[in-house]
């Protein structure tokens, strides 16, 4: 299998988290074309011939930090309302669930909804994300957890407790 036969295989997976990631569309296609141009550019830097999924990831990760650092100092960061990419009308109680899982997952700190987003939904090994986010795999466990419980507790109604040190 060619090397662009394989990144062309990954932009769907790019395309679903630079739109978790940025809530709009329009960046997210930017950000993934910004991905692709900078892949192809160093694809004869390229090594070793192992997975090209988190290569890519890693790359569009860096841009997006690269990009939040830029506009952090421009200007205040403006989330959008999600637009979800739906293949039949979703009825009513769907769309509803679909809000309120998105705003839950907003409400997650940016560390917890990155692992989250490359684990849970792209299906990436806790060693492939911690590469990309350049963190060792045990961070990589524990944010994921705190994320998942996070996530459910807002989507349950439930708020734990703030834990106290004991002095």
């Amino acid at each position: 299998m060619s090397a662009l036969t394989k990144l062309e295989e990954n932009i769907p997976a790019l395309r679903r988290y630079a739109f978790a990631l940025l809530r709009n569309r329009s960046d997210a296609d930017d950000l993934v074309q910004d991905c692709l141009v900078r892949a192809l550019d160093h694809m004869d830097e390229r090594t070793s011939e192992g997975e090209m999924r988190p290569w890519l990831f890693s790359i569009m990760h860096n841009l997006c930090v690269s990009r939040w650092r830029r506009l952090r100092f421009r200007s205040s960061i403006v989330v959008s309302d999600a637009e979800a990419d739906v293949s039949v009308p979703a009825s009513q109680q769907a769309t509803a669930e679909l809000h309120a899982a998105l705003t839950s997952l907003d409400q997650l700190p940016e560390e917890q909804r990155e692992v989250l987003l490359l684990v849970a939904v792209e299906g990436l090994e806790y060693a492939d994300a911690a590469k990309i986010l350049k963190i060792p795999v045990g961070t990589v466990m524990s944010r994921l957890s705190r994320a998942r419980d996070k996530l459910r507790d807002t989507m349950e109604g439930r708020q734990r407790p703030a834990l106290r040190r004991v002095k």
